[in-house]
């Protein structure tokens, strides 16, 4: 992993606050002495927003909880008192915890949301385990997760699943609850766990509080509101998760240091830097994450590699932090200036993966990649938001790629509500340039509403994109079963989400070859 560094946001962060311009509560509730709750009882559950597991290691995990016994008290602090609660975990080769292997203590702290992070070692690769809190009178429900194999070890399968892009007022999760019963290694959460808007839907399911958030307090609430969702605790229960942020976990299109460009009232760097470190601090209370993420103010580490064996290494990327402003005018995502990664970060991606022995070479992006032209004919348009808006920088990464000879290249992507498999090109405008890899984009558990199984716009970048070779506008998650010698993609659906219980489906199922770029086959 990179190392942690005063980034410029960061620099700005700590200017304003020397200047006395930040009033965030956050900077307070991180100054402040608790005192501790030694005995602790609740007049309720305080577990009410379920465990999750993360960043799996060979030898270990991260376990989250955070207490909350109301989790959407408009106050942020979840019915929780001033105080630091102790709570005892445990860690288990059984769901009845008859072989308790690990064990110990945590503080659940006023200035961490009451969250748990408990970075358990000496585990044994590849292997099953249970997990469980407790604090005074009550008992956490049982999570099950599964620890990476061994850096050397040689795989027949790996099998995992990636999602992005829910939100509550647009539908149920019900994706999520069919997930939970697959048969997963891992899963990859690509951002947009939850919405900054205030909108109510049609459903019964509107948002908490009820207008868009902007403080660590309504983050909390709106994270509290999120994890209360009994499919998406259920997915976290059953397997460890790796995530990331996109936009939405902040605020729409927010590009590094800058708010929206139409946004208001935060057009200020000063107001929206504010909301970026709210935003994040409610984000790390609220996942699976290792200390090494915990945010510094507006900053916070995402990228990180981890390896599954001698099959797979997952680089995990940030494509929000470190970007430059979106541009306006079309013709200057061709300036070779600009950048989606930043320096350090772009280069800590290509080393890794001109040094990786794995057979699968895997990247967990935010926004796709590959070239999507909007509109039919020889006039062409572009989304400026996605790698198109960056096009100098995809060219770089796709140059540095080529120039490493990185072989089975493969991007999973989130964020535009729709599902695609894409070649991925040097140069996409030329039907006989080389494929470096393929793209998964994958759509949303709810975002979008129930969607289709084609809409106008799919129909025009099929037309349009010939590197495109699969379609699809409904929602769902997405699955991957991977071996030395093939790669496997399902497209996982479910017709409606504006109603509980859709069943599942497949609408394509894509296949790679290792050792031959590009998507081999389509069944559908």
């Amino acid at each position: 992993m990179a190392s942690r560094r005063l980034t410029s946001s960061r620099r700005q962060f700590v200017a304003m606050a020397s200047g006395g311009a930040l009033t965030l509560a956050l900077t307070a509730a991180m100054t402040s002495s608790s005192r501790a709750w030694a005995s602790p009882r609740f007049p309720s559950n305080p577990f009410t927003l379920g465990v999750a597991s993360g960043d799996p290691r060979p030898d270990g995990v991260v376990l989250w909880t955070r207490l909350a016994p109301e989790p959407t008290s408009l106050d942020g602090m979840g019915g929780m008192p001033d105080s630091v609660v102790p709570v005892n975990w445990q860690v288990a080769e059984d769901s009845l915890f008859r072989r308790v292997v690990r064990a110990g203590g945590a503080e659940a702290t006023p200035h961490l949301g009451h969250s748990i992070h408990v970075e358990v070692s000496g585990l044994r690769p590849d292997r099953e385990y249970w997990y469980r809190f407790r604090t005074g009178d009550y008992v956490s429900s049982t999570g099950r997760t599964r620890t990476a194999p061994a850096i050397d070890a040689v795989l027949s399968s790996l099998s995992f699943a990636f999602a992005s892009c829910q939100n509550v007022p647009e539908g149920h999760f019900t994706a999520l609850r069919h997930m939970s019963r697959d048969d997963l290694d891992f899963v990859v959460h690509l951002g947009d766990y939850i919405y900054e808007g205030g909108a109510q839907g049609s459903i019964g399911r509107g948002h908490l509080p009820a207008r868009e958030v902007f403080s660590l307090a309504d983050y909390r609430v709106r994270f509290g509101q999120y994890k209360l969702d009994s499919d998406l605790q259920a997915a976290h229960a059953a397997f460890p998760w790796i995530v990331t942020l996109d936009d939405h976990d902040v605020e729409n299109n927010w590009a590094g240091s800058h708010s929206q460009p139409d946004s208001e009232p935060d057009q200020d760097p000063e107001v929206f830097l504010q909301r970026r470190a709210a935003a994040f601090q409610a984000f790390y209370e609220n996942q699976p994450l290792r200390l090494a993420s915990r945010p510094e103010g507006p900053d916070m580490q995402l990228y990180r590699r981890l390896s599954f064996g001698q099959l797979a290494q997952l680089s995990m990327v940030d494509t929000r932090q470190y970007r430059d402003v979106l541009v306006t005018d079309p013709d200057d995502r061709h300036d070779p200036q600009r950048t989606m990664l930043g320096p350090e970060q772009e280069q800590w991606l290509l080393d890794g993966l001109g040094r990786s022995d794995a057979t699968w070479n895997v990247v967990g992006n935010q926004v796709f990649m590959m070239q999507a032209d909007h509109t039919d004919g020889p006039e062409e348009r572009w989304g400026l938001d996605p790698w198109d808006g960056y096009a100098a920088a995809r060219q770089r990464l796709f140059d540095g790629v080529r120039d490493r000879g990185v072989e089975n290249f493969v991007i999973l992507t989130g964020d535009a509500h729709r599902s695609v498999a894409a070649d991925l090109k040097i140069d996409f405008n030329d039907s006989s340039s080389a494929t470096i890899g393929s793209e998964f984009l994958g759509t949303s558990i709810s975002s979008g509403r129930d969607g289709q199984p084609t809409d106008g716009l799919g129909e025009i970048w099929l037309r349009e994109n010939p590197h495109m070779k699969f379609h699809n506008s409904q929602r769902g998650y997405v699955r991957c079963e991977v071996s030395p010698e093939t790669w496997r993609t399902d497209y996982r659906i479910v017709p409606y989400v504006s109603q509980p219980g859709a069943p599942l489906e497949t609408a394509a199922r894509v296949h790679l070859e290792a050792g031959v770029p590009g998507i081999q086959q389509v069944d559908q």
